[in-house]
């Protein structure tokens, strides 16, 4: 028996077939359009595209298995989270869908802090209202395309369009709807009171489910286009951090994943919600039910670097700029980098703050500058760690991902900066994979994701700290963080 996990992501739609021992049998991607940008920081995509995408990774996976074809178990699915579907009576699509990056929507985030109260929204959703979720981008049409408001009947986050689409069902999984800022994080439903205070009925919101139930079967039409069997159990899946987390095996308290891709993501599980009252860590339910887990974002993690080899390196590659900034010592002798190319989320929520090197002297040379940049992420994830650690949150193990995680370099600055060792894997496989577990998992094949991710999830190896290095690092993150408040102090409105 296999099992299939999808990522419907915001460049492409990935799936992946895993077997009963957790090894990938054959994956296969799809791009989607690019996101438009009809204005300055808005962001949309057509969710038929994304349908568009599974259709053809699907049946690219199908055809790259090996024979003979096993029966598929179960099928689960992760993606982009916080973006907005509007759906009529009949499961139109009522307007492209406004998605995770898309920051047009700060006034209402300050209308429902004035009508909830900030404080009070945190009590109830345990988050704060940002630009990026979704109930903020419903109160952005309803107050500026009123006539597609009065015709909406449902409400998806994307890879629940999807599933839509995969099955006729309307359904979404706690995680994923933890994003929303409509769901009562601390009891696992509907928040009424959010709803009702922003004037969305509860009619639109599609029933909550846990991460590995069964939720819908594949259609008959849908087994028609894809190549999959009618019938086919679905599960409800996660949110791309939370399949993610559970591809990297973080479920037990404790246990901690830094993933740098575009943006940086420190994720911590936890046995019970924790609030923080200033609403600087996101706290969304986990997908292993009883769970619940914290999360800081920083906004430039890998395009940082990225940012620097395009500006100033054209044509060099990345491993030869890190193996010219290993010889340089740790904490770049003096220089510094705030990573804030795009603002700032945990723990400044400071969308206006901007980057700067700091500390530059004449002997300074191009190797220095890398290093710095590669020290300067690693800091800003430590500023999660930082609130961890002033929350009482649990750190026993972390796990590195993403393109942070395949640098010999950056793997050991950020083991220095966090003072503790850390786990590579064997092989990340991202959320398609963690999704696949899940499947797994509502099909009975594996009890709980603990006992999936046991049999599936394999430690390559374990990185640890030279003290010198935790030691200079200690010093160069208190540094460091004198950064922030003088950058945010340039800015226009606080001069």
């Amino acid at each position: 028996m296999w099992f299939l996990g999808m990522d419907i992501g915001t460049g492409g739609t990935r799936a992946v077939l895993v077997n009963e021992d957790g090894a990938i049998v054959s994956s296969a991607s799809a791009e989607h359009a690019p996101f438009r940008t009809p204005q300055p920081g808005w962001a949309e995509q057509d969710p038929e595209d994304w349908w568009r995408a599974a259709v053809e990774a699907i049946r690219a996976t199908l055809a790259a298995a090996p024979t003979p074809i096993q029966p598929i178990g179960g099928i689960g699915l992760t993606g982009q989270m916080h973006g907005a579907v509007l759906l009529d009576a009949a499961g139109n699509v009522l307007r492209p869908s406004l998605i995770w990056c898309d920051t047009r929507t700060q006034p209402e985030c300050d209308w429902l802090h004035e009508q909830i109260g900030y404080e009070r929204l945190i009590e109830l959703t345990c988050n704060p209202a940002l630009p990026n979720f979704t109930l903020t981008k419903l109160l952005w049409v309803k107050t500026h395309e009123p006539e597609i408001f009065a015709q909406t009947a449902h409400v998806l986050c994307p890879k629940d369009y999807v599933r839509f689409r995969l099955t006729g069902s309307y359904a979404i999984d706690v995680q994923e709807a933890s994003g929303t800022l409509l769901l009562d994080v601390t009891h696992r439903r509907w928040s009424a009171e959010v709803a009702a205070a922003a004037g969305i009925p509860m009619a639109w919101l599609p029933p909550v489910f846990e991460s590995t139930d069964v939720c819908a079967t594949i259609s008959p039409d849908a087994a028609a286009v894809t190549g999959l069997t009618a019938g086919t159990p679905v599960v409800a899946g996660a949110g791309d951090q939370g399949a993610g987390a559970v591809g990297m095996g973080i479920l037990a308290p404790g246990s901690v994943s830094a993933t740098i891709g575009t943006s940086g993501v420190v994720f911590a599980a936890t046995a019970s919600p924790i609030r923080d009252p200033k609403g600087r860590l996101h706290t969304f339910c986990h997908a292993v039910p009883g769970r619940w887990h914290v999360m800081g974002v920083t906004q430039s993690a890998g395009l940082s670097f990225r940012w620097l080899r395009e500006t100033f390196f054209a044509g060099q590659d990345y491993d030869a700029l890190t193996a010219a900034a290993s010889a340089i010592a740790a904490c770049s002798d003096g220089l510094m980098w705030a990573p804030y190319l795009l603002g700032e989320r945990t723990p400044h929520l400071d969308p206006e703050v901007r980057a700067a090197f700091a500390g530059i002297h004449s002997s300074h040379t191009a190797a220095h500058f890398t290093r710095a940049v590669l020290e300067g992420v690693a800091y800003s994830l430590q500023d999660t760690f930082t609130l961890f650690a002033e929350l009482g949150i649990p750190v026993t193990a972390i796990r590195l991902g993403g393109g942070g995680a395949r640098g010999p370099l950056w793997r050991r600055i950020q083991a220095g900066v966090y003072g503790q060792a850390v786990e590579i894997l064997t092989a990340e496989e991202g959320g398609a994979f963690g999704c696949a577990l899940m499947a797994g998992v509502g099909a009975g094949h594996w009890a709980t994701l603990d006992e999936a991710c046991n049999a599936a999830i394999t430690v390559a190896e374990r990185i640890t700290p030279a003290p010198t290095e935790i030691t200079a690092y200690r010093t160069g993150y208190a540094a460091w963080r004198k950064l922030y408040p003088a950058l945010a102090s340039l800015h226009p409105t606080r001069r």
